[in-house]
């Protein structure tokens, strides 16, 4: 059997019958995103998921049925970047453009 390509993921999904807070839900999937092991970011619109496919998309189904049991309508948004020769992409992608502009990207984080 071969090995599940790496692939960098990011992806967003919200309970719609839930108001307009929707931190809870986030920090409930975040829950099952670290026990995943896989490497990922949390920012204000989505989240970043990197590893091999089967277990990307096995960690994201884990987040969808998670929802599922607490509200009737969930709109998820995930958008998927395979290369088969890199990982570490989550750092690298944004390090390669710093490298080309010569200098660190702002970030209010970072303030």
């Amino acid at each position: 059997m071969t090995e599940s390509p790496h692939i960098l993921a990011e992806f967003s999904m919200a309970p719609l019958d839930k108001g307009t807070s929707l931190s809870p839900y986030v920090a409930k999937i975040l829950n099952i995103i670290g026990k995943s092991g896989l490497d990922y970011e949390l920012h204000a619109m989505g989240t970043l998921l990197e590893g091999p496919w089967d277990e990307v998309m096995a960690t994201m189904k884990q987040c969808h049925q998670l929802l599922e049991q607490e509200s009737e309508r969930i709109s998820t948004t995930i958008k998927i970047d395979y290369r088969r020769d890199a990982t570490d992409r989550i750092a690298g992608k944004v390090k390669s453009v710093e490298q080309r502009l010569g200098r660190q990207l702002q970030s209010k984080r970072s303030k």
